[in-house]
């Protein structure tokens, strides 16, 4: 009794850090507290709804139903899980259009894989506009921000983002990297800045180790009404000799420095670039193998649902003993048992062991009339759904009647699908062999009738 209470004291103290921490915004916190407050004690149900309120809280929709759902399974009654099932389920209209938003937001993830930058910025925009608490949009959409130098609309992106999640590891390198990167572009534009305006009042050479910066002159205004004609002429030719075989070396020499100093520039500025783009090209991937089955995680979310539901609906009906076992084993069929936890799928096997076997007689007398007087679409209604409860059913007869249902009203490749899967599971049987035989058939008509369209 000790250790279970010591359990359930971490379990309890690990929610309400994750409440503490969901008050402030700090999503993340909340997800890795609440998550360890369910490793210690899976019945905590506060900590589980609250789990789902959180995901909820970052637009993950599909996270927040599965987490109430297993609420819902372990603690059937007086339980809020129930209320948020069913206001999602209440608003369907509100669900498609974050549905809607869940697929542009996997197209902008096709558009960052192929260029398409733009296009995602422009989807991206109405995404946040259907649904305002996706988090993950909003990050992606400052990543491309980033990466196109839009850093104002960044920072902008980015605080939204961090009211959502606070403590988000994602949100925070890319604040980090739109920091760092603009730092780095506003001091390399200083410095240029600087050297530029002091080209134009100095000329700059070296001399040994020394760099000499001397003010620019002109010689000509200098000399201007001091001497005569004659002594100008010279002192031009002079000047001139002076700049071709002393200044214009130094001045060549400073301007090759210049040249290689922005080649360096530019090389490291390029390597940054790469090492960037390098960077994003890996954070989207990451973004496109996490968030590619988000859709097929909302499907089949409402399908475990659904499940549940038809569970509930068909235990009701089972348990006070007033039901049919045509219509039960109707309802039992439309249930997804890999979805349902533990108990769902004992009662599940439970309810099947008892009806099922009535049910396939009453399915397979109703198929075998209808057959044996040629309506195949009856007969065929009937033993698929007989199949589908058992599938061995007297040896593989059901099995083979429905494939001659299907070959007799059209459907051959139906008709092959079943006569062959009779075949495959009853080998050496009369009945298999009736289906191979039916199975010569469908091949010989497709070489006839091949062999009729070449002609």
């Amino acid at each position: 009794m000790d250790y279970m209470k010591k359990i359930i004291s971490q379990s309890n103290f690990w929610y309400n850090d994750g409440l503490r921490k969901a008050k402030i915004r700090d999503m993340s916190g909340a997800i890795a507290s609440l998550r360890r407050s369910l490793q210690y004690n899976r019945g905590n149900i506060a900590a589980r709804n609250l789990l789902g309120l959180v995901y909820y809280g970052q637009g993950e929709i599909a996270e927040a139903l599965v987490e109430w759902i297993i609420s819902k399974n372990l603690q059937p009654h007086k339980n809020a899980a129930s209320e948020y099932i069913k206001k999602v389920q209440d608003s369907s209209g509100e669900l498609e259009v974050l549905n809607q938003a869940v697929k542009r937001y996997n197209q902008c993830l096709s558009y960052c894989g192929h260029n398409g930058e733009d296009m995602a910025i422009i989807q991206l925009k109405k995404v946040i506009e259907m649904h305002p608490s996706f988090l993950k949009a909003y990050q992606l959409l400052a990543l491309l921000y980033l990466q196109t130098e839009q850093y104002a609309k960044a920072r902008q992106i980015l605080k939204i983002a961090r009211n959502l999640d606070t403590t988000n590891e994602i949100t925070l390198r890319y604040v980090h990297e739109l920091i760092t990167g603009r730092g780095k572009k506003v001091r390399r534009g200083s410095r240029t800045q600087r050297s530029r305006k002091r080209g134009k009042n100095a000329v700059e050479y070296k001399r040994g180790n020394e760099t000499i910066i001397q003010p620019a002159q002109n010689a000509l205004k200098f000399l201007t009404g001091k001497i005569t004609i004659l002594n100008i002429v010279i002192g031009v030719l002079i000047g001139a000799s002076v700049v071709w075989f002393l200044i214009a070396p130094a001045v060549e020499e400073t301007r090759n420095g210049k040249i290689n100093k922005q080649i360096i520039e530019s090389s490291e500025r390029i390597n940054a670039l790469e090492a960037q783009i390098s960077a994003q090209t890996r954070t989207l991937d990451q973004y496109r193998a996490a968030n590619s089955d988000t859709e097929t995680a909302v499907q089949n979310a409402a399908s475990t649902a659904d499940s549940y539901e038809n569970l509930i609906s068909a235990y009701d009906q089972y348990r006070l003993g007033d039901y049919s076992e045509e219509l039960l084993a109707d309802i039992l069929l439309n249930i997804n048992r890999n979805s349902l936890g533990d108990t769902g799928q004992a009662r599940f096997d439970e309810m099947t062991a008892a009806v099922y076997p009535t049910a396939c007689q009453i399915r397979y007398d109703a198929g075998m009339e209808s057959f044996n007087v040629a309506n195949y679409e009856y007969a065929i209604n009937n033993l698929l759904q007989l199949v589908r409860m058992e599938e061995s059913y007297n040896s593989g007869e059901a099995l083979l009647n429905l494939g001659l249902s299907y070959l007799r009203s059209g459907d051959d490749q139906s008709a092959t699908t079943y006569l062959t899967r009779c075949n495959e599971l009853f080998p050496n049987t009369d009945f298999a062999n009736q289906a191979k035989a039916s199975l010569d058939e469908i091949a010989q008509a497709n070489v006839a009738e091949g062999e009729n369209a070449a002609q």
